[in-house]
């Protein structure tokens, strides 16, 4: 069956925010993500992949196409047997009773990928973005999150109002913050962290006193900042341990 012009402007639609957002759809590729999508929760609508693609999806969701069309519609560089549509899922009230990561303005879909990741690893069901984070329905996020966005909840709300109104204790990553290392952590608070370029705006640091740091542990003292996944991971592990 060939790629119809109706299915090749939805699906080249749904690449932009604000298609993704009208038709409350989004796209997930590659055989490991889409099976993870398949096995959970959220409802596929359609699923175009190659012959060679095994599933036991009902026929009438499925449209066997070439690797060439699936080329076509494809984001990745070598197209994976096959692309699914599926339906943006509504999300349940977030739960301010443990631990959640709350970010502030990420930009970067790989970064928002692999902290998506990241709680899903660490236990962590609700992440919280701030309104001007990156769309975890971005393609790109879907693909770095591996799977992880079937059981890691994202909220987008306003991140300021968030916080006045929150009871947990709130943590902020911060290169003049304590050292983590040599800090009491709660195991339930909040832990935000900043933009890649530019950290977490003057207006959160503003509202919020605890600050905690990674040490640099180089001879050289040189090195500006760890990306902010990898500062995510070693943080959580940190609120983890204890």
């Amino acid at each position: 069956m060939s790629l119809s012009k109706k299915q090749l402007k939805l699906i080249t639609s749904l690449s932009h925010k604000k298609y993704r957002q009208k038709h409350q759809l989004f796209i997930a590729e590659g055989v490991k993500v889409v099976a993870e999508l398949l096995d959970s929760s959220f409802e596929v609508v359609t699923l175009f992949c190659t012959d060679d693609f095994s599933t036991s999806l009902a026929e009438d969701k499925i449209v066997r196409i070439s690797e060439v069309d699936l080329q076509k519609i494809s984001s990745l560089k070598s197209a994976n047997k096959v692309l699914g549509v599926f339906k943006i899922p509504v999300l349940k009230p977030l739960q301010n009773n443990q631990l959640v990561v709350a970010l502030d303005a990420l930009n970067d879909p790989g970064n928002l990928g692999t902290i998506i990741r990241l709680c899903d690893w660490y236990g962590v069901t609700e992440l919280v973005c701030s309104l001007d984070t990156v769309d975890c329905y971005n393609a790109k996020v879907v693909q770095a999150s591996m799977g992880s966005l079937t059981r890691v909840s994202v909220h987008y709300v306003d991140l300021i109002s968030y916080l006045k109104e929150v009871k947990l204790p709130t943590f902020i990553a911060d290169m003049d913050g304590e050292n983590v290392y040599k800090s009491t952590l709660p195991n339930s608070a909040i832990l935000i962290m900043g933009n890649e370029a530019n950290g977490v705006s003057k207006e959160i640091k503003e509202l919020i006193s605890n600050k905690i740091s990674i040490p640099r542990f180089g001879v050289h003292q040189q090195t500006e900042s760890l990306n902010v996944a990898t500062a995510t991971a070693i943080l959580l592990s940190e609120f983890k341990r204890g």
